[in-house]
């Protein structure tokens, strides 16, 4: 095949010129073209007076393509589709159990499915519809369910986000990744889009999905069952303790692909006591920023947007004082989202839907926090502080799930606020205002004090007085490391720390990624030295 870079399509043009375009650089007619795909399409909007799409595509013709190699160069090049193979199993191995349904679970799940491994999940959560009905009452003032929630069940803390499946990671097994997501249900752009997203109404169908193929392989998926100890012999792993709500049971095991995510604090614990090692790691925490959305589109595209999507930013500044702040997880169109996963705390997260049609965006403004900043000495410090944190968000709203609130002008001048300017924040069950600085420690607000001045010289009307601050932002990532080796395993051998909750992701694609890495050490093990490949 030939991979044809660079061609252009205004604003206002469908992808179905693309196969026209592709000939024509080619210098030869449309019907001579026997396949085509389409490899990446970006927006362009360098200069606002000349904003347009930039595409990529492979396609084969009749005959001739080495000569057509030979003739053309920079934009025309050889192209050979991604792969990406798993091994079959030839004989039955013992059941590898994967603990976690979120993005790193469900693919450690599908490649050892797919393999002929026959899985068991262990989802401390419940299932998508199941959850989002929690999420639904929670989110209209109704009592939190600590097992089914932005944070714990079906599709992990992803289905109830932004769905973005964009990454700054470089691994060839993402390809494989954007077109599970797009045979279980996504939209096809999502395998060529440069800034891949779904959104949480169609999420919630396509875990769903996964969960299907899974089952149809011989998988087995358990809601409600919880992972609360192991066994080791030899320092080998030997069996799994699981409670549900029938009370707690054994599970004989060799291989666990370990996928709990960032927010599975009670089991850290856990992990900690038993001795698996661990370490305290660097992340973030800070508020959510909303903005109107329309505003976003006028500082990015110069003018109402049009026929363009929604606008987007990512920012980030290190100030003098060599601390930094950067936007995370930026919502076009979306809501702030209540994403507590414990009962007495506030958290917030981004969340939208795939038409991202929203009044007003919304974005993480964190702070980076050193190891060094954690009040405490042990492991788990960071997470001790993300939770004292949330209570004090609590304990602001009444004992309730009201979140903080601060316009972005009255946080700049210090005074409390009483209500908004214009933006209505978009928290529900509702937001309180006063000061942010009664729940964040001045750690966080000095920096968000520079940086936001700072940011509104990148992106003109970042630092808009009307903008709304929502807080606590504190589960961006995870603020533990879970140790493994070169072959993936815990020094428990047989235990696969793995994804997010582990240190090794900060995403859904990356996550996913992980999940593949951790299933194929599993296989590994049983295929004579053999391995999973991409290429």
């Amino acid at each position: 095949m030939i991979l044809i870079r660079n061609i252009r399509l205004e604003t206002h043009e469908g992808e179905d010129l693309l196969q026209l375009r592709a000939a024509e650089k080619l210098k030869l007619r449309r019907e001579d073209l026997t396949s085509f795909r389409i490899v990446r399409k970006s927006l362009d909007a360098r200069k606002k007076a000349d904003i347009h799409w930039v595409c990529s595509v492979a396609v084969s013709v009749k005959n001739g393509e080495d000569r057509l190699l030979k003739k053309n160069s920079g934009d025309i090049l050889p192209y050979t589709a991604p792969r990406y193979d798993i091994p079959s199993l030839c004989k039955d191995v013992p059941r590898p159990v994967v603990v976690g349904f979120g993005p790193a679970g469900m693919f450690a799940a599908l490649v050892l499915a797919k393999a002929g491994a026959r899985p068991l999940v262990l989802e401390r959560g419940l299932s998508a519809p199941e959850r989002k009905d929690a999420i639904d009452l929670y989110r209209a003032g109704g009592a939190l369910d600590e097992r089914a929630n932005v944070q714990f069940g079906e599709g992990g803390a992803g289905t109830f986000s932004d769905g973005k499946l964009n990454t700054g990671i470089r691994d060839s097994r993402l390809h494989w990744v954007l077109e599970q997501f797009f045979v279980h249900g996504a939209p096809e752009h999502v395998t060529w889009d440069a800034k891949p997203h779904i959104g949480t109404d169609v999420l919630i169908g396509i875990v769903q999905n996964f969960r299907r193929e899974i089952l149809s392989l011989g998988g087995e998926i358990r809601f409600g069952h919880q992972m609360t100890g192991f066994r080791s012999k030899a320092g080998k792993l030997a069996a799994v303790t699981v409670r549900s709500g029938e009370g707690e049971y054994d599970i004989p095991c060799e291989a666990l692909v370990l996928a709990i995510g960032h927010s599975a604090r009670d089991t850290f614990e856990m992990l900690h006591e038993a001795g698996v090692p661990m370490e305290r790691k660097p992340f973030s925490m800070g508020v959510r920023i909303e903005h109107r959305q329309r505003d976003i589109d006028t500082a990015q595209y110069g003018s109402p947007r049009g026929d363009l999507p929604p606008a987007d930013y990512s920012l980030n500044v290190h100030l003098p004082d060599g601390s930094s702040a950067y936007t995370f997880c930026m919502c076009p169109g979306g809501e702030v989202f209540a994403a507590a996963s414990e009962q007495g705390g506030v958290v917030t997260n981004g969340m939208s839907r795939s038409a991202r049609d929203g009044e007003n965006a919304n974005a993480a403004l964190l702070v980076t926090l050193h190891t060094e900043d954690f009040p405490g000495e042990g492991v788990l410090a960071g997470m001790y502080w993300q939770r004292q944190i949330e209570q004090a968000a609590f304990r602001f709203g009444g004992g309730n799930a009201l979140a903080p609130a601060q316009l972005a002008g009255d946080f700049l001048c210090g005074r409390r606020s009483s209500g908004p300017a214009g933006i209505q924040p978009t928290y529900r069950p509702g937001v309180i205002w006063g000061s942010i600085r009664d729940v964040l420690p001045e750690r966080i607000t000095s920096v968000l004090q520079q940086a936001i001045p700072a940011l509104g010289k990148k992106l003109k009307g970042f630092d808009s007085p009307e903008a709304v601050l929502t807080a606590p932002e504190t589960r961006s990532s995870s603020p533990v490391r879970i140790l493994r080796g070169e072959d993936l395993s815990s020094s428990v051998f047989g235990l696969y720390p793995c994804g997010e909750g582990a240190g090794y992701a900060g995403g859904i694609s990356s996550a996913a990624v992980d999940g593949m890495r951790c299933a194929e050490a599993v296989l590994r093990r049983y295929t004579d030295g053999s391995r999973a490949e991409t290429r």
